[in-house]
């Protein structure tokens, strides 16, 4: 078994294979961060093309004040479009496979990648809906492959999930973390299950409101609306875990058990949730749930989530409604 590197130092290499707009926006993070990228594609052409269109669009994000200034020539600096596959990855710590949604794409993308990359190369997916394991077939020493995905626009949105398949180095889940870390991302790790975490629960929560929208109990936009200013006004600060310790965990099991008068089988009380009341611990208020905040900080978590909301309100008035409408 080979020495996993640690790629997030001073001096990593990295190749992002697949120029288009997922793996065009990863490769601008990364060398932002600091790191020397090299862009692959299908030819040197598509390459070039994609690196050009990177560069104006940096031109146009510092105009627009969301790249910090200079960014276009730190890009220039560390970004470099490759000739081929080969080329981008001879010499790579790191490897971010970014082509289409297509097993059989990715499954001969990474064989050419671990064919041409060192073997202790650390390799990393961006796919959002394959099986780790099953891309894992396809690469040599598959202990340095796992799941790196970005989320859409890659430049702007701060987290990644970090896929580690079975037989995954828990070294190379390390580097690629720290490697994360350099470019100003937040990564959390899940496990090789389908759909992962961010999907599932994207998926789920659209389900939900197409069956509102179905059942005409409520438009399409006020089913939009709802979400952004209640529950999804809280999201950018607390995730759900914490928004229901907050809210009580028992207020919640009461909740479930009015939810299943109605539907009964898809709202059923989730045992951890059932356990936890059972046992008296009902969140903030007794100290103990979910993320276990002591009760002594109460005060303090309520100070900030007012805080936090007054400051969101206030930045969506300065942003103006989107463009939808």
């Amino acid at each position: 078994m080979t020495e996993t590197p640690n790629p997030a130092t001073s001096a990593r290499k990295i190749a992002v294979v697949g120029s288009g707009y997922m793996g065009g926006g990863i490769a601008q993070v990364l060398a932002l961060g600091g790191a020397r990228v090299a862009l692959a594609d299908v030819s040197a052409e598509i390459a070039q093309k994609n690196y050009d269109r990177l560069l104006v669009e940096s031109d146009q994000f510092v105009a627009d004040g969301l790249f910090p200034a200079g960014a276009t020539e730190i890009l220039k600096q560390n970004l470099w479009a490759a000739k081929d596959i080969e080329e981008a990855v001879s010499d790579a710590d790191f490897i971010e496979e970014a082509v289409p949604e297509v097993l059989e794409i990715k499954h001969a993308t990474l064989a050419r990648i671990s064919a041409a990359a060192r073997p202790d190369a650390v390799i990393g997916s961006n796919t959002s809906t394959i099986s780790i394991a099953a891309l894992a077939e396809a690469v040599t020493n598959p202990e340095r492959f796992l799941g790196v995905h970005f989320s859409n626009p890659s430049p702007f949105i701060p987290g990644v999930e970090v896929i580690p398949h079975a037989g995954t180095a828990a070294a190379t889940v390390a580097a690629s973390r720290e490697l994360v870390h350099a470019a100003g991302k937040q990564t959390a790790v899940v496990k090789d299950v389908t759909g992962f975490v961010l999907n599932r629960l994207q998926y789920a929560l659209f389900h939900e409101a197409a069956q509102l929208v179905e059942q005409g109990i409520a438009t399409a936009d006020d089913v939009d609306t709802l979400v952004r200013t209640t529950f999804g006004f809280r999201l950018p600060f607390f995730g759900p875990f914490a928004i229901a310790d907050m809210a009580g965990l028992d207020v919640y099991n009461f909740c479930y058990k009015s939810l299943q008068t109605g539907f009964p089988e898809r709202f059923a009380t989730p045992k951890i949730l059932s356990d936890l009341v059972e046992a008296g611990k009902l969140g903030t208020k007794t100290g103990a749930g979910f993320l276990n905040v002591p009760a002594e900080r109460t005060p303090e978590l309520i100070a900030y989530r007012n805080k936090a909301y007054v400051a969101m309100q206030k930045l969506i008035e300065e942003l103006g409604p989107a463009p939808i409408n």
